[in-house]
């Protein structure tokens, strides 16, 4: 009798453990969409190279939604919504999902441009790095829009100026993009934005970016994918 006891405890525990090593990589997305009153949210990644589908849900009534998903670690998902209007525009939230409760709230008009997400530390990572790097994409329209507005056409010396800050701007805006990854080689940003972002800049800058991501950063799936990409770069360039 003590026998099977002890194994019944021994039994549970072990499910009891199981179940807490599962949990700990669930993430759960919830929030509302305002002023939606019927459509249809989708949950998305890219796993390897394709849209991957992971759920859905038919909303209706207030807006309210929730998903559940596996998350071996950090990575872009997306929240679609089928508007039914033949226009795919404004119609996908991307944030970066990782295990534990994100909420995602957003509005039905400005579904993709109005949403707050809170939960998700490396979400918090990138929308710094986006706020910053929508300063250099804004001063690059605006010097375009100079160019483009002026009553009188540009003689090439102004044009020459004009196209110089424009290089310089872009380069101003590369240079943050790969000291924010050497900055932020704990958050699985760091690895994102080096495959993303720069992943043409010069393979001394990428490697360095690589070697000095934490093991746990390193070993996660942004991370994985820059070692294989940079073993693919110096196999190519031997």
């Amino acid at each position: 009798m003590k026998k099977t006891i002890l194994f019944s405890l021994l039994f549970a525990i072990l499910i009891a453990a199981c179940g807490g090593n599962t949990s700990a990589k669930t993430m759960t997305v919830t929030g509302k969409v305002k002023g939606l009153k019927k459509g249809t949210l989708f949950l998305q990644h890219i796993p390897d190279s394709t849209l991957v589908t992971l759920d859905s849900l038919q909303v209706e009534g207030d807006g309210s939604f929730s998903f559940h998903t596996e998350v071996e670690s950090p990575e872009i998902f997306y929240l679609y919504l089928d508007k039914k209007d033949a226009n795919d525009i404004n119609d996908r939230i991307t944030f970066f999902g990782e295990p534990g409760n994100i909420t995602i709230n957003t509005a039905w008009n400005t579904f993709d441009t109005n949403a707050k997400i809170v939960g998700s530390e490396t979400q918090k990572k990138l929308e710094e790095y986006q706020k910053t790097m929508y300063r250099f994409n804004f001063k690059n329209l605006e010097l375009m829009q100079t160019a483009a507005n002026r009553q009188t056409a540009l003689d090439s010396v102004q044009m020459d100026s004009i196209q110089r800050l424009s290089n310089r701007n872009v380069q101003r805006g590369y240079a943050f993009a790969l000291n924010y990854a050497l900055n932020n080689k704990d958050s699985y940003i760091a690895p994102y934005i080096a495959l993303t972002e720069v992943s043409d800049a010069n393979v001394i800058y990428l490697d360095s970016i690589y070697n000095s991501l934490t093991p746990e950063v390193a070993d996660s799936k942004y991370g994985t994918k820059l070692g294989e990409y940079l073993a693919q770069i110096k196999e190519t360039n031997q």
